[in-house]
């Protein structure tokens, strides 16, 4: 048997420019990520640690952060695990690459006559770790538009050097009209003629499995978003591979290593009294490591009036980040109508009258403009202060 924990896009130094005060949080939560998934490697006792692909945000790194990546993948190298690095679309093995400026293997104390730590290049498509019986396969560019597959001819069948063949890329799987622009594309026909046992991809950001033909392969996604709505980050993958009488199984199992939780929360509009009644409610869920998606949804009452971009600046400290959208509607008038002579009876009828024509047409965001309208209307003909 062998065991492979797969990690990829762990994006280190990433400037998180959208977070604002939040950004440098963000960048150790993921040093904090990766760290997990060493932790991980050596409590498992797994035989490799494969990483898909941009484990730096960009090419310009500081020594310092360099060193702390080379801190993580020594404890490794003292745990008798190997580990083999493939460039990605961020850290590009171009001229200005960070691996060209450091020697990572080195100063993770791997010397040029083992095999603990292994940077996959242009000239270096491959790696046999003799004591694992793997090959490990991983084709990338010096340009980070690729100008080729990097499965072209790879046939592990081929290849008799070790018992087990696993792929290790950056890459995206082809989807017509979605991945065409992508800078490194694959299609599930070359995974398959591939005959990998394991195909170990990076890119998206995503946790997911997939086969080809007889190739399992999967993204493990990033480890801590980098992107505060990837949901399905947050993994890294422990790969068996192991003989089954005749042939062979693959065994892929999610482990959580990031600390960030996503929560999506619809709240009836029509329970909620009051804006400081809301904020009250969803402080009660304070989590410093929740992305919360709020939701006001249902039919909202005349007198409840929610500034959704004051509510977020009131949770902003609760939460790593919230958001709120207001998708309730506004009620129709209950109860009798005022006689159609009188200005608010005029009223009414004319705008619920135009309000049903819109929702007639499909036309739902005119018809919802028109129900605030009416909700307004209503209020100050009934002599209450409205703020616009």
């Amino acid at each position: 048997m062998l065991r492979i924990l797969h990690t990829a896009d762990v994006h280190l130094g990433a400037r998180h420019a959208d977070l604002g005060e939040q950004a440098s949080a963000q960048r150790e939560r993921q040093f904090a990520a990766f760290r997990a998934t060493v932790d991980l490697a050596l409590a498992e006792k797994v035989d490799v640690l494969l990483i898909a692909g941009d484990l730096f945000d960009s090419n310009t790194q500081p020594r310092r952060s360099v060193d702390r990546v080379a801190a993580e993948l020594k404890r490794l190298v003292e745990g008798r695990i190997r580990t083999v690095v493939i460039p990605g679309t961020h850290d590009v093995h171009d001229r200005s690459s960070v691996y060209r400026a450091h020697d990572l293997a080195a100063l993770a104390g791997s010397t040029g006559d083992d095999d603990f730590v292994t940077v996959l290049t242009p000239d270096r498509v491959d790696v046999h770790l003799r004591s694992c019986d793997i090959v490990v396969h991983g084709r990338c560019f010096a340009t980070k538009r690729a100008p080729l597959s990097p499965l072209t001819g790879l046939d592990a069948d081929k290849d008799d050097r070790a018992t087990w063949h696993v792929g290790l890329l950056h890459a995206s799987i082809a989807i017509p009209g979605r991945t065409d622009r992508d800078e490194v594309v694959v299609t599930t026909e070359e995974i398959a003629a591939s005959h990998l046992d394991y195909l170990a991809l990076g890119h998206w950001h995503s946790a997911q499995q997939g086969k080809a033909g007889g190739v399992t392969y999967a993204y493990a996604g990033a480890p801590e978003p980098v992107a505060l709505d990837q949901d399905r980050a947050g993994k890294v993958l422990l790969v068996t591979l192991e003989q089954a009488g005749a042939g062979k199984r693959v065994g892929v199992e999610e482990r959580t290593v990031g600390r960030t939780r996503f929560e999506k929360l619809e709240i009836d509009a029509a329970t909620v009294a009051s804006q400081p009644a809301l904020v009250d409610q969803l402080t009660s869920r304070t989590d410093p490591d929740l992305v919360l998606d709020v939701r006001l949804v249902g039919i909202r009452p005349d007198d409840l009036d929610v500034d959704v971009d004051e509510l977020e600046r009131q949770l902003r400290g609760s939460f790593l980040k919230v958001r709120v959208r207001d998708v309730s509607t506004p009620a129709l008038t209950e109860g009798a109508l005022p006689p159609p002579h009188t200005i608010a009876g005029a009223f009414i009828r004319g705008v619920e009258g135009r309000i049903a024509e819109l929702e007639a047409a499909n036309q739902r965001e005119q018809a919802a403009e028109l129900r605030d309208v009416l909700r307004l209307g209503r209020l100050l003909l009934a002599g209450h202060e409205v703020s616009l």
